[in-house]
């Protein structure tokens, strides 16, 4: 099976990271971490640039769903309940177009993902790693996605300490100590 010339390109430099410890199960580890995080700053970049660029517009949805739930909630207070359904019906839309809004945007972190397993079938395909105490196995995909999760936690607390670090400040919660401290 002979790879694709996008992943020829970038194999020698993919492939460094699992070549540099010697040790070939330190390797895997220390490959997949760098994969993982070359997918997760890719990701975040991709997020960025899509926030920025439909900010405006989530914005919008948002706040079409919270005026007509104010309005419902008006009309309901004021016994109309024709009102009340109409806007009620309103505001379910929009909130449910600002979820799945952000649904979409979340998925813009993800698309890195199936390029990493696939590029990790043409080197890593029939390698499995022994679960200690069991007769099962792991492949490389449980194992990449172990690490990768692994990988998601240890950069969020990461930025959680830096908030310089993150890329898109309106998504951004502000950690601030508490006075006196």
């Amino acid at each position: 099976m002979e790879m694709p010339w996008l992943f020829l390109a970038l194999d020698p430099y993919l492939i460094w990271f699992y070549r540099l410890p010697g040790n070939a199960y330190a390797g895997f580890f220390l490959g997949t971490f760098f994969l993982s995080l070359i997918c997760l700053v890719l990701g975040d970049i991709t997020f960025s640039l899509a926030a920025r660029l439909q900010g405006k517009h989530l914005d919008n949805i948002a706040t079409e769903a919270t005026r007509y739930q104010d309005i419902s909630i008006d009309a309901a207070k004021a016994g109309d309940k024709a009102s009340f359904h109409a806007a009620n019906t309103i505001a379910n839309e929009a909130f449910g177009k600002s979820f799945f809004s952000l649904i979409a945007l979340s998925m813009a972190r993800l698309w890195p993902l199936p390029f990493a397993l696939a590029w990790m079938q043409y080197r890593f395909l029939g390698v499995d790693f022994p679960i200690p105490g069991t007769t099962w196995s792991l492949g490389f995909i449980g194992m990449f996605i172990i690490i990768y999760l692994a990988t998601y936690f240890l950069v969020n607390r990461v930025k959680r300490r830096f908030t310089s670090l993150r890329l898109h400040p309106r998504h951004a919660v502000t950690i601030l100590p508490e006075p006196g401290k």
